[in-house]
């Protein structure tokens, strides 16, 4: 009988969702451009000559801050990114920027860097080398984490 070997792979969940235009409201998430984004404003034009009303959507990256306009008829659908954003428990922080961290399930992880953000990497190493109780806050979208924030214990 011959060993089978299987290959890990994903569910084939859908990395976005459908989302009308017009619902679209502040605090929402789409894709611009393909980039997950956060919604920072949105204003409506009304129907004019030739066409649908018009939503005209502000948005920032989620990962790296940067500004995102689309403009798209309010009956129209737009991909929304599906995010996830869970706190893990720092364990240790390597010397090459490497954290090591826990789920609540106790499985760990050693796949995710320090921030890009100097200070909000600053701030995670000052409180682990202080002994605090270090919680931190990954969000994930698209296939893609990143450290966002860190909350302690005190």
């Amino acid at each position: 009988m011959a060993d089978e070997t299987f290959e890990n792979v994903d569910a084939g969940a859908s990395l976005t969702v459908p989302v009308q235009a017009g619902q679209l409201r502040k605090g929402d998430f789409v894709c611009i451009n393909g980039f997950p984004c956060k919604v920072v404003d949105v204003s409506t034009s009304k129907t004019g000559k030739h066409g649908h009303a018009k939503a005209n959507i502000t948005a920032l990256d989620v990962f790296t801050g940067k500004k995102y306009e689309e403009v798209a008829p309010t009956s129209h659908s737009l991909p929304a990114p599906v995010v996830k954003r869970s706190e893990l428990m720092l364990i240790d922080v390597a010397e090459d920027g490497h954290l090591s961290l826990m789920d609540d399930a106790n499985n760990t992880r050693d796949d995710l860097m320090l921030p890009n953000d100097q200070e909000l990497a600053d701030r995670i190493k000052a409180a682990f080398d202080e002994g605090k109780d270090v919680q931190i806050i990954v969000m994930s979208a698209m296939g893609k984490e990143c450290v966002m924030d860190l909350k302690t214990a005190q």
